[in-house]
């Protein structure tokens, strides 16, 4: 099944939004020495809510909660991972904030890249979720139905072993959502850029975890699932005009209080959690 490609928003109320993807999950870059005041550059993924302001707010409470030093960071968007990874290695920033099965697999393929030891990491971590419109209630029963009953009969363990934990890095598999005729569509926007939570191959067709997951739940939904690729700062836009139904995955964090609104901007719903990781930095050796 390849995607359908949707058109990339660039409003500037999404733009200055922040991904805050382990913003204290690591520390100093590669030649700072632990608890160096010395601010570290630091590249995010946007996330679907937050305001500059509004992440200045955040960072401030994090470092009162978790005492992670978060304030020294000088922090750059971006809208996917790519673009970030550009903006390491060019040296634009120390440091990029991502999350540890996703530095698992960058550094698996790409020996350059090196996660940040320090004693901060893990400090930080998000529950994942899909994030709908509020108004769609009948869709989030039936998406927190499906989840439930994946985490109850072992099924959603699984997928996290093979197509997370176990994968192989080098060569996600591919899946196939199954099509039913007739059955009501529900389209959902991915990233494709967040390997291998979510993940799309080289041809442009998803792969890995993410498309194991909406097979199962087309499957037991009853229902069609169109996949339509999209950068992480367009997301809400798209959520809010109704040309996606679901955005594949948001967060709500489980370590840090101050976080809990990140994602959740206004009129958006979450569904039940069906992936959690810690978060993680990563600096890239030229």
């Amino acid at each position: 099944m390849k995607f359908k490609r949707f058109a990339k928003v660039l409003l500037a109320c999404v733009t200055a939004g922040a991904l805050f993807t382990g913003c204290g999950g690591g520390g100093q870059s590669g030649d700072k020495p632990a608890g160096s005041a010395s601010e570290v550059k630091l590249g995010m993924i946007s996330h679907l809510n937050a305001t500059e302001k509004h992440m200045e707010d955040i960072l401030q409470k994090v470092q009162e909660e978790t005492k992670v030093p978060v304030t020294r960071y000088v922090v750059t968007y971006y809208d996917n991972l790519r673009t970030m990874q550009m903006g390491i290695e060019s040296g634009s920033v120390n440091e990029v904030s991502v999350y540890k099965c996703v530095a698992d697999y960058v550094t698996a393929l790409d020996p350059k890249y090196e996660v940040v030891k320090n004693d901060l990491t893990g400090n930080l971590g998000d529950s994942f979720c899909f994030a709908l419109r509020k108004e769609d209630t009948q869709l989030k029963t039936d998406l927190d139905k499906v989840i439930d009953a994946m985490k109850s009969d072992g099924s959603l363990d699984k997928l996290v072993n093979d197509y997370i934990t176990k994968v192989d890095k080098a060569n996600p598999p591919k899946i196939d959502i199954p099509m039913t005729e007739g059955a009501p569509t529900i389209k959902v926007g991915v990233t494709g850029d967040l390997p291998p939570l979510d993940y799309v191959a080289a041809d442009n067709t998803p792969a890995g975890f993410n498309t194991a997951l909406l097979a199962e739940v087309a499957k037991r939904l009853g229902r069609n699932i169109e996949v339509i690729d999209i950068d992480s700062g367009a997301r809400a836009a798209a959520l809010a005009s109704k040309q996606i139904d679901v955005v594949f995955w948001a967060v709500v964090p489980f370590k840090g209080k101050a976080l809990a609104d990140i994602d959740k901007a206004e009129g958006i719903e979450f569904s039940a959690p069906y992936f959690q990781d810690d978060v993680t930095h990563l600096k890239f050796n030229k």
